[in-house]
Parts: structure tokens; C-alpha cells; sequence
């Protein structure tokens, strides 16, 4: 069984470093920290040779998105394939790749995802119209993140 006091630890390492994921591994245990999206991080944890068990643990500051609080909420999205940062325009000073009322089609480039020094393209993979960009540029996402939501046609 894992420490409480290491596991308290590494939850705050992750927090203070705003780490999405962590693996550690040694000849004892394994222990795999995530934190999908914007919910607690979830904590996974394998005694060498068992299975894994999965805990929830709850955090301040982790609160998901409401309808309320995202009037969008409810259309379809773009959304981000990688962890990376993401960049609006191909260069500093050119203009960005769509904005809101932008008409995309499925091979329409929204924007680039810096991750591990490449830049990815990010194609719409979806016809309609975007409504609106969730993240500025410049800013790092999560696998999985709402970039931009869209009106489908």
C-alpha cells in the first residue's frame, strides 16, 4: 500500500507544477496521477504484479463547466487531439486561421499545436460555422479540451 504522505505529495507536485499526468515505477509499485480536463486527479495505484485501483480524489479549484456558466456548451466542438500548446495564426503578425463566424469544412486548419517542438495542424474534421474560440493563443490544452465550438451546417 502506498504511503497517504507520498501520495499527499505528489498530488501537490502535480498541482504546483500544473502536470496533466505523472508516472512513477519501481520494483514495488506503480503509480500513475492524471488529471483529465478540469476534473480531481485520479490516482491509480499497482502493487508489482496487481491489478490497479483507481481513486477520486476531490480538490478545491476543480470545478466543471456548467450550461450556466457556458452558453455553448451544448453545441458541438473542436477539440484538442494532443496535450501542447495551441497557436491561432501560422506566424507572429499573419492572421489567425478562423475566428468566430469563420466557415470551416472538414480540411479547414483551425489553428497549430506546438507539442515536443513539432507543430501539429489542427483540421476542423467538421462542416459548419465556428461559433466561438475557447482558447487564447498562445495557451497550453489538454488532450481532449474544447478549442473552438461550432454550428454544424
Amino acid at each position: 500500500m502506498i504511503d497517504i504522505r507520498k501520495l499527499k505529495e505528489l498530488v501537490k507536485l502535480m498541482v504546483e507544477n500544473d502536470l496533466c499526468e505523472m508516472d512513477l515505477r519501481d520494483a514495488d509499485e506503480t503509480v500513475s496521477l492524471k488529471r483529465p480536463g478540469q476534473a480531481p486527479p485520479l490516482v491509480m495505484h499497482a502493487p508489482a504484479g496487481g491489478a490497479p485501483t483507481i481513486v477520486q480524489l476531490p480538490s478545491a479549484g476543480y470545478a466543471p463547466a456548467t450550461a450556466a456558466t457556458a452558453p455553448t456548451a451544448n453545441l458541438p466542438a473542436i477539440e484538442s487531439p494532443m496535450v501542447g500548446t495551441m497557436y491561432s495564426a501560422p506566424g507572429p503578425g499573419k492572421p489567425n486561421f478562423v475566428s468566430a463566424g469563420s466557415r470551416v469544412s472538414l480540411d479547414t486548419t483551425v489553428c497549430l499545436i506546438e507539442a515536443m517542438k513539432i507543430f501539429n495542424e489542427i483540421k476542423a474534421e467538421k462542416v459548419g460555422t465556428i461559433v466561438e474560440v475557447l482558447v487564447e493563443n498562445g495557451k497550453a490544452v489538454e488532450f481532449g479540451q474544447r478549442l473552438f465550438t461550432i454550428q454544424p451546417d
